[in-house]
């Protein structure tokens, strides 16, 4: 067996069983960390060599944080119910019983289990906003932003819809298509929103920018003031990948979730019509890289492991079936048709 061979089989899909530094004491890879090809070259440029000792298989077992999503629903569900008689944000509630579980469960390493367990139930309107929140921090760590930062944007994320606690549960909960009169009016929520957290203390007017602007395209095609990109806060083009992302791929009154894979896809390929293109595809990649490891069904019926991510074509791995190696990104009628595991 080659060391390529090797790697694919032995360590590439497989979690980093402890924590790996340099000479010079700088970590390389952290314990956890689900092995790439790009891992592999970054320790062969240091000088070093993975072994199977050195990696584990990828256990069954699901983060803890996740299973409090459930519980948080409910705060949320009370807490929204407030606002909308009230017109007010008990903030300190939701700091005290909400935010905490949205970082917990956006550190879960467990990508996959993580976006099934806030994919929307019977609760669409309330699942969503911790979605939105969770997703916009996994989306601000993986930029970079500093703790601050990220604290604020979780925050915007979890209240971007806000402003629907005024809109009429009728057009809400309306099961068919909208009236344009309907959608002016829920249109208005953006707004609704805006004049809400610029009243709240401790909301700061970024945050509260983010409801004003999360339906803004860099195309200029979104509303409610058809702004183009340079025009659109950072923390609102990612709380509108958020947005998108978990819409789409969840269970909502008058449309069915599309599979998870297939909403990757399609926001890969509309990605320079509305979505800020840089920030939808370093979700997408990351999100990809997070799921090596995992098994999929191929449009052909096999059944296989992502095993490689490319870093310009994420959606394409590479893909293990048996001992046979498959290049999505070469293979033009094969895809994946779903992620299993």
């Amino acid at each position: 067996m080659d060391k390529l061979d090797f790697y694919l089989k032995e360590v590439i899909g497989k979690r980093c069983g402890r924590d790996i530094y340099n000479e010079q004491g700088e970590l390389l890879v952290s314990k956890a960390t689900v092995i790439t090809y790009d891992h592999v070259i970054l320790l062969e440029e240091n000088g070093m060599t993975l072994r199977a000792d050195d990696v584990v298989e990828i256990g069954a077992d699901f983060d803890r944080h996740v299973v409090m999503i459930d519980e948080t629903v409910e705060h949320v569900r009370t807490v929204f119910g407030e606002i909308r008689d009230t017109k007010k944000v008990p903030l300190d509630e939701l700091q005290k019983n909400v935010i905490p579980t949205i970082h917990e469960a956006s550190d879960s390493k467990y990508v996959l289990q993580l976006f099934t367990a806030l994919q929307a139930k019977d609760d669409y309107t309330y699942r969503h906003n911790i979605a939105v929140g969770a997703i916009a921090n996994l989306i601000g760590k993986w930029m970079g932003l500093d703790q601050k930062d990220l604290r604020q944007l979780t925050t915007a994320g979890l209240l971007h819809d806000v402003g629907k606690m005024l809109i009429p549960e009728s057009i809400l909960n309306k099961p068919g298509r909208l009236t344009g009169v309907e959608f002016a009016e829920m249109k208005k929520h953006t707004i609704y929103g805006y004049d809400i957290l610029k009243e709240t203390v401790g909301i700061n007017h970024r945050q509260a920018l983010v409801a004003l602007q999360h339906h803004e395209r860099i195309d200029g095609s979104g509303y409610p003031m058809g702004l183009y990109k340079d025009e659109i806060d950072i923390f609102s083009l990612i709380v509108a990948v958020a947005d998108v992302f978990h819409a789409m791929s969840s269970n909502r009154i008058y449309q069915n979730q599309s599979p998870f894979y297939k909403v990757l896809s399609e926001m890969q390929r509309d990605m320079f019509h509305g979505l800020d293109p840089e920030i939808t595809i370093l979700f997408i990649e990351k999100t990809m890289n997070a799921l090596i490891g995992n098994s999929v069904i191929l449009t052909d019926g096999r059944l296989g492991t992502i095993l490689m991510v490319h870093r310009n074509n994420p959606i394409q791995p590479l893909i293990r079936v048996g001992d046979e190696f498959i290049d999505l990104s070469k293979e033009s009628s094969l895809q994946i048709e779903q992620i299993i595991s």
